[in-house]
């Protein structure tokens, strides 16, 4: 298990920029450069003792000296952003809360989609993973409406939408 003390002989960590540069030179990478890349999730993944890690996660280590105890956030919703202050620790269910609108969305609105059979727009949320079912409306943005006064009220760790 990789340590404070040993990620700190090997990177060097900025929380301010929230990046990472090699301290040493090992194999064909060279000390000063920025490890590791950004992988088709978003997230800056490194590897270190033939080990890959989430770049959020070394820069907790890095900092607090623990290991995050479940998940980490990432406030502003962007996942390669590894500033200390944009890090915070959550449950699952509290990650899922700060989520953005899904690419094949299309309604335009978070929380609501089209119901084919009743032809209105129907609003709803997940919580303790569970959909719940906020109603059918005749305008998506009044459907909206209904999903972030239903986000306000359920999901407290990250109530307002990106």
């Amino acid at each position: 298990m990789l340590t404070q003390q040993r990620l700190q002989e090997l990177l060097h960590y900025d929380p301010v920029t929230g990046e990472f540069t090699r301290l040493v030179t090992r194999r064909r990478y060279k000390a000063g450069t920025i490890p590791g890349c950004v992988v088709n999730d978003g997230y800056r993944r490194i590897q270190i003792d033939d080990t890959l890690y989430s770049a959020h996660r070394l820069a907790w280590l890095y900092v607090h000296g623990t290991w995050p105890v479940e998940h980490l956030d990432h406030i502003n919703g962007i996942r390669d952003d590894n500033r200390i202050a944009n890090l915070r620790e959550c449950s699952r269910a509290e990650n899922c809360q700060n989520r953005i609108k899904q690419a094949n969305n299309t309604s335009g609105y978070m929380g609501v989609s089209w119901d084919k059979r009743r032809k209105k727009w129907l609003a709803h949320i997940k919580k303790d993973g569970k959909q719940q079912y906020l109603g059918l409306f005749d305008d998506p943005a009044i459907a909206h409406q209904a999903y972030l006064d239903a986000k306000a009220r359920l999901h407290t760790f990250n109530p307002i939408p990106r």
